[in-house]
């Protein structure tokens, strides 16, 4: 080997061994400096309060502290930008929800879903629900369906917003049950459930955690939750599937991703805590508290589930004509 190229392969061996071996030590000392978690909602919301107990859980494994940082703006968009623009090093994590798949179903993102973050952990789910005012005229919803097929186009639903949760929960409902049931959305949830509950508008599909405290109250109604099984918060209501919508299944859910890249052992050490913090009685009753439940998934099974809910949600998007800008 003449010694210019032998000179050169020297070189380029000990980068590489030099690189590696930093990389091992970054691994090695894990985490030496605050950890940051990006909550791309503001506080105060179900996503900030989860966010906010995985972090002080994973300081509590680490040793090293955790900050939240809320970055809320365009249903998650912001605050994922910004994740997906920071150096894969281990020490920013982004809390993600199903809006993270419903956004990329009726957007164009500067970033691929399913490519530009790795999954590190599933958190836990919560189901969607449809609720009515007790004194309105519904009490089942076979009755709906067969208003909304009599009348098509008569009957309304409240919702968060184009391209939300509450919105694909209703569109999603439309698409099952053959019906138009006219999308009417406000500016959050609570204007909505107000509406719903005074008569002005007759249902509104909502998450079961938004919708709990009114149905405590006695002034919201569930006619229906969105679940594969019956909800222990609501025993006696029944999913959709039981009350005649075969396939109805949707769930909110959140989860923990890194940006790309980040070195494998670093992903693997963070899979690991968050399923041990899964399994931790606070933990569960933090969940429950939420009207929702821990799930736990590995990480490839996470990105299989992710992927899924973006052709879902994406089937549903165009079957509706929802396309955001």
């Amino acid at each position: 080997m003449p010694p210019r190229v032998l000179s050169c392969w020297i070189f380029a061996a000990l980068a590489s061994s030099l690189t590696s071996a930093v990389h091992a030590a970054d691994v090695g000392d894990y985490p030496s400096k605050p950890i940051r978690i990006i909550v791309p909602f503001p506080p105060g919301g179900s996503n900030d309060l989860l966010g906010r107990h995985f972090g002080e859980r994973l300081s509590a494994h680490l040793g090293q502290q955790t900050v939240i940082d809320n970055r809320g703006g365009a249903n998650g968009i912001l605050g994922t930008q910004i994740a997906a623009e920071t150096t894969p090093d281990g020490y920013t994590l982004l809390l993600v929800s199903v809006s993270y798949a419903m956004n990329a179903a009726v957007r164009k993102l500067p970033w691929d879903v399913e490519k530009s973050f790795d999954p590190i952990a599933m958190l836990g789910a919560n189901t969607n629900c449809l609720v009515v005012s007790p004194t309105g005229p519904f009490k089942t919803l076979k009755e709906i369906i067969a208003a909304a097929k009599a009348k098509p186009g008569a009957l309304s639903y409240a919702s968060t917003g184009v391209g939300g949760f509450n919105h694909f929960g209703g569109e999603l409902f439309n698409k099952l049950a053959g019906v138009s049931v006219v999308h009417v959305p406000y500016k959050g949830g609570a204007p909505g459930m107000i509406d719903v509950m005074g008569g002005q508008i007759p249902m509104m599909f909502s998450s079961l955690t938004q919708t709990l405290p009114h149905v405590r109250s006695g002034r919201l109604k569930v006619i229906a939750v969105g679940s594969e099984q019956r909800q222990p918060v609501v025993p006696d209501v029944p999913t959709f599937i039981e009350a005649g919508l075969p396939g109805y299944e949707i769930y909110g859910w959140w989860g923990m991703v890194v940006p790309a890249g980040v070195p494998q052992p670093i992903q693997t050490k963070l899979s690991a805590l968050f399923t041990e913090i899964l399994r931790e009685p606070a933990t569960q009753k933090r969940l429950y508290a939420e009207a929702a439940e821990p799930r736990t998934m590995a990480p490839k099974a996470l990105r299989t589930f992710i992927g899924a809910e973006v052709r879902k949600w994406t089937e549903v998007a165009k079957q509706a004509g929802i396309r955001l800008n």
